[in-house]
């Protein structure tokens, strides 16, 4: 900070005091819980696994052993990728007996951003 300041490009005349700005700037207008909940919706967006299984689902409803089956993954790595997506509200489970079903929470917002990808 005292180099950027020493360079001139900066406007501030104490380090301390400009620093204590910027913290409450960053309080103010960083809406944490927002970044949140980006991250975890681009962090599973981010995973061509979780995108594979976003396409098949947007496709019809399926249990984790149908996912397990069309994309080869054991059901442990199958459970993991569906927790992420589920946690981004991406996807939504629903329960049938012993099985567990998944489908796209909204298709119209999962359409869209599979498209735009393309």
């Amino acid at each position: 900070m005292e180099r950027l300041m020493s360079s001139g490009k900066c406007d501030c005349l104490n380090v301390k005091e400009y620093t204590v700005q910027l913290r409450q700037l960053a309080d103010q207008e960083a809406d944490r819980e927002g970044a949140k909940r980006r991250g975890r919706f681009f962090k599973a967006l981010g995973d061509e696994t979780r995108q594979r299984m976003l396409a098949l689902l947007s496709v019809k409803e399926l249990c984790v052993c149908e996912l397990m089956m069309a994309l080869a993954m054991t059901q442990p790595t199958t459970s993991h990728h569906l927790k992420i997506l589920e946690d981004a509200g991406l996807i939504q489970d629903r329960k049938d007996g012993k099985w567990k079903f998944y489908r796209i929470r909204d298709t119209q917002k999962v359409s869209s951003l599979m498209e735009a990808s393309s």
